[in-house]
């Protein structure tokens, strides 16, 4: 019951606990540093301590406080031993500050200083949001969906993406953010159950959407190639070479470093920046004859008009198809997370520059249709010839029969080549040639260079939290910036995998799943640390709300249906498998997620709102305190409570430590660990007193919370209670008296070969039970015990002597319920002699079929009054032959001495007046060592003790019941209150 004390070194509290050498990961090194300060003359009795930090690169002073030398003043630095892999102290603890130093303290630690070189949030998230989808596909989708719906497109994708981004700006904002970005994010609010998949599902959109923009690429230039006649293979296959080479350089750009591919970055966007000034200057100068035969006329109201409503053409013209098309073009909003871990302030950084970004880039797609849509009509045939002549008389179709043109034959025959409707690269034509391309490249490339460099690092955060197997091979960092190159290379051969589709729009289709299934995940992550009200939940960016958050993630679990309903279905299956390994697996990390803050706030809400009703006999539930000790060191008592309690009721182990140290909370936690390992469901509740009976009266009294609060008390049978002291010995009955006075049910124990682990160490235990001892071994040690086995078709018999309210019948009913006592048969013994004895039976069936307990046969014992084996009785004779007092042979004054020092001793007029009763039991234990003896377990009816009963009287009526039992006995008493009923009500 107790916990051990090792005879080991222990780590002095106080100084010598303190020290250590200049190590990263040892806690600090204590020197003094006086000096005068020139407030002296006015305090003589001051004196100024300050403390020296000495780093790598430079000194700092930190100052100490009013109250102690080595006591520190706040700190930020201080609060960095938050993180796990932060192991140095900034601080002194308790010990340390209430030990008599002489010295003050001077710590010592390496600087770790690390430079970010990266542009600003605001320019890769714009550059990312124009990508090829803006240049190559916007102008189509004009024509298609007409410039209003094309605008309900870009609104409904800003509604989706705007309220991720003052979610993941919330969420950002909420404590310091490192490499990883919205993986990092979401699985530190939501712990790695939900965090895992979305890591996988938004690292793999990353690396698609890198391959979108290098095919969106290598179309360019297969265009550009087929404008001089020049192509490699043929049409398909040039965008798959294209695209493998733009990769291949992309990813030697990586590998080079941040700094190069921050240079390149910049170098896009003045590129972009000219393209969009070219653009601009292009709609406005008048149009040649060749540009007005490819249907680009300038800003004209009858082709805005024309192009306002849709003209849905082909298998592809549908508003759905259209959006999950355009979609992709709005997921650079994320850009600047991914690569939070390279920002110099992502806390700052990040909302500010992703909000700017969508502003304006927002502006850009709304500006888009409009030009293009006021300058170009849908379709031209690109023939110079078209023009109409003065003296032209014949039939003209189109709206550009208005400017002078008629494109009628190519209308007519659908073989239109130019115009809105056809031909995809439209941005090229209303200004110069070589600025427009110049934007395409920009766009694409700079796109999937970032796409291309944060794909790894999310992974790479994945594979450190070794959330899923085999993946850790990907976690190795390179260089000073821990660069992903391992990585790097998976993200290459996936992004080359979907390059060789060569098709942009189906690329497009399957990235919005992705992205949507992600924006749900982030959106719910701060609608839930939100509501969950957890005091870790402060972001300093107060611009959201919980329910739009949960308005963005229902919005976007709809649009994963509606874009692409089978891909949305295989997306949500993969999380959902991926959830389930994750919490099958319980990964070993503590985030302090939301869900543990939600679990939290369940458990008291529920606590609270059971305080207020009553109890009722249909609810009764064995909550149960378990005397085990240390939990490790009696594994079949807990196992054994385990079966019946696990998923059903509460379960509390409880150690009473009976020594004057402090119990360390490593133990405690080791212990817990090892229940969980062990699967059992229980709380572990050391507490410290001078003896058991006054730790078991502290649990008995304050252990539980409300109506969770234990009512049935189990312990282990005293085997030694022969050899134990005097005082453990009335302790321990003491204990059952206790017990019972605190209207608690109670359960004892037994086993033949004992209940404890013996343990091989040097050590010192209390003697509350028997000798065990505590070893902090590996939590994967696990002893199986009997009641972790298939119990078969066994017997589970009762021998249901006293009525007790019922708790005789309860457990082995809840024990029927489990999977390995499933078919055990149950066998209810009871008291009749043999005038009654089928009256009896008669009755005992029907009440266990009015309580519907399944439990068929029943036993009449007639024999119980017959005189025991003399052998038998003689053994119960001899077991208290030490405890008696023979006062017979002894003076009375001698023997009231004896009786006043010794009350566990056993006076002649006692031991005639418990003759018959010791008799019983001597005689039932014949019984049921008779009809019991392949039994999976034995449940007997515990006798109450009486006040005028010796314990060492009890003790051994105990044993004479249980002893010589090959199975598990069960000695099981109610507090006389019903706990079963037949009624409905």
């Amino acid at each position: 019951m107790g916990q051990l004390t090792s005879k080991r070194n222990r780590l002095d509290p106080g100084i010598a606990h303190a020290q250590s050498s200049t190590s990263d990961g040892g806690p600090p090194t204590y020197a003094s540093q006086h000096f005068d300060g020139s407030n002296q003359s006015q305090h003589p009795n001051l004196r100024i301590h300050r403390m020296s930090i000495i780093s790598d690169n430079s000194r700092f002073l930190q100052k100490s406080s009013l109250y102690r030398t080595i006591d520190r003043v706040p700190k930020l630095d201080h609060y960095s031993n938050t993180l796990p892999h932060k192991q140095a102290k900034t601080r002194p603890s308790l010990a340390a500050l209430r030990k008599a130093f002489k010295a003050s303290p001077q710590i010592i630690f390496k600087n770790h200083i690390s430079k970010h070189i990266t542009p600003c949030s605001l320019i890769r998230c714009m550059l990312n949001i124009w990508g090829v989808i803006m240049f190559l596909r916007l102008s189509w989708i004009t024509s298609q969906a007409g410039i209003l719906l094309t605008w309900v497109m870009v609104f409904l994708s800003v509604t989706v993406t705007i309220t991720t981004v003052l979610t993941i700006s919330a969420i950002a904002t909420n404590g310091k953010t490192v490499s990883g970005g919205p993986y990092f994010m979401v699985s530190r609010s939501l712990g790695p159950e939900i965090g895992g998949p979305i890591g996988l599902i938004f690292a793999v959109a990353n690396a698609l959407s890198s391959a979108l923009n290098a095919v969106g690429f290598a179309e360019v230039v297969r265009d550009l190639m087929a404008s001089y006649g020049t192509t490699i293979v043929d049409s398909t296959n040039d965008v798959r070479i294209v695209g493998v080479i733009t990769m291949t350089a992309l990813l030697l750009i990586s590998f080079a470093g941040m700094e190069w591919e921050s240079k390149a970055q910049m170098l896009f966007f003045v590129a972009l920046m000219i393209s969009f000034i070219g653009y601009t200057v292009g709609t406005i100068i008048p149009q040649t004859p060749v540009k007005q035969s490819q249907g680009i006329f300038g800003y004209k109201s009858e082709i805005f008009l024309a192009n306002l409503l849709p003209d849905w053409r082909g298998p592809s013209g549908d508003f759905f198809q259209m959006f999950a098309i355009f979609f992709p073009a709005t997921n650079g909003i994320l850009t600047g997370v991914n690569i939070s871990g390279d920002l110099k302030d992502p806390n700052v950084g990040i909302p500010k520059g992703t909000l700017l970004a969508v502003f304006w880039t927002t502006l850009s797609y709304l500006a888009l249709p409009i030009t293009v849509g006021s300058c170009v009509v849908r379709d031209a045939s690109g023939n110079i010839t078209d023009h109409i002549s003065a003296n032209f008389t014949g039939p003209c179709t189109g709206l550009a029969c208005n400017f002078g043109w008629n494109f009628t034959d190519c209308i007519s025959t659908q073989s239109c080549q130019y115009g809105l409707a056809n031909n995809l690269q439209v941005p090229l034509s209303p200004t110069s040639f070589h600025l427009i391309t110049l934007g395409v490249f920009a766009a694409s490339l700079s796109s999937s260079l970032s796409y291309l460099v944060s794909a790894p690092k999310i992974f790479q955060c994945l594979c450190r939290d070794n959330i899923y197997p085999y993946i850790g091979f990907f976690e190795k960092g390179y260089g000073k910036s821990d660069e992903p190159l391992r990585a790097y290379i998976l993200t290459y051969i996936i992004c080359l995998i979907f390059v060789c589709i060569a098709k942009l729009d189906i690329i497009a289709a399957l990235i919005s799943n992705f992205f949507l299934c992600s924006y749900v995940l982030i959106n719910f992550t701060c609608f839930h640390a939100s509501i969950t009200n957890s005091p870790g939940w402060r972001p300093s960016f107060k611009y959201y709300n919980n329910w739009i958050c949960m308005y963005g993630a229902l919005s976007s679990l709809i649009l994963m249906f509606l874009l692409t309903w089978w891909a949305a279905l295989v997306t949500i299956i993969v999380v959902f498998l991926l959830f389930l390994y994750s919490s099958y697996k319980k990964p070993k990390v503590n985030w302090g997620s939301s869900v543990q803050a939600g679990t939290y706030n369940m458990a008291l809400s529920y606590s609270v709102s059971l305080s207020s009703v009553e109890d009722h006999v249909k609810n009764f539930r064995p909550q149960c305190l378990v005397l085990t000790g240390p939990p490790n060191q009696r594994p079949a008592l807990v196992d054994f409570v385990g079966c019946f309690t696990k998923r059903t009721s509460l379960m509390i182990c409880g150690d009473v430590i009976m020594e004057q140290q402090t119990h360390p909370q490593r133990t405690t936690d080791w212990l817990v660990k090892w229940m969980n390992k062990r699967k059992v469901r229980s709380f572990y509740t050391p507490i410290m007193a001078n003896s058991l009976r006054g730790g078991t009266q502290n649990l008995l009294q304050a252990s539980g919370l409300g109506k969770l609060k234990p009512n049935t008390l189990i312990l282990g049978f005293k085997s030694n209670w022969k050899d134990s002291s005097p005082d453990n010995l009335e302790d321990y009955v003491n204990t059952i008296y206790d017990a019972f006075d605190s209207k608690f049910c109670l359960c004892i124990l037994r086993m033949m070969d004992g209940l404890d682990i013996k343990d091989h160490f040097d050590c010192e235990v209390n003697q509350g039970f028997e000798t065990e001892g505590i070893s902090e071994k590996s939590d994967s040690d696990q002893i199986k015990t009997v009641f972790q086995n298939d119990q078969g078709k066994k017997n589970i018999d009762i021998y249901w002597i006293a009525d007790d309210g019922g708790l005789t019948l309860l457990v082995p009913y809840l024990l029927t319920k489990r999977k390995h006592w499933r078919k055990c048969k149950v066998r209810v013994f009871i008291v009749g002699d043999e005038q009654n004895m089928e009256e009896r039976q008669k009755e005992m069936l029907e009440l266990l079929k009015r309580f519907r307990l399944d439990f068929q046969e029943v036993i009449v014992m007639t024999d119980t009054e017959k005189q025991p084996n003399p052998k038998n009785l003689n053994r119960f004779v001899d077991s208290v032959a030490p405890f008696r007092l023979f006062d017979e042979q002894k003076e009375s004054a001698s023997v009231q001495e004896l009786r006043g020092n010794a009350p566990w001793k056993i006076s002649d007029k006692e031991f005639e007046a418990f003759k018959l009763k010791s008799e019983r039991k001597v005689r039932l234990n014949e019984i049921i060592r008779r009809n019991s003896l392949n039994a999976a377990i034995v449940l007997v009816s515990l006798p109450v003790p009486q006040s005028d009963c010796p314990s060492s009287f009890y003790m051994a009526w105990l044993d004479a019941l249980t002893c010589g039992l090959h199975c598990p006995a069960l000695l099981i008493r109610g507090n006389q209150e019903d706990v079963l009923t037949y009624y409905c009500e």
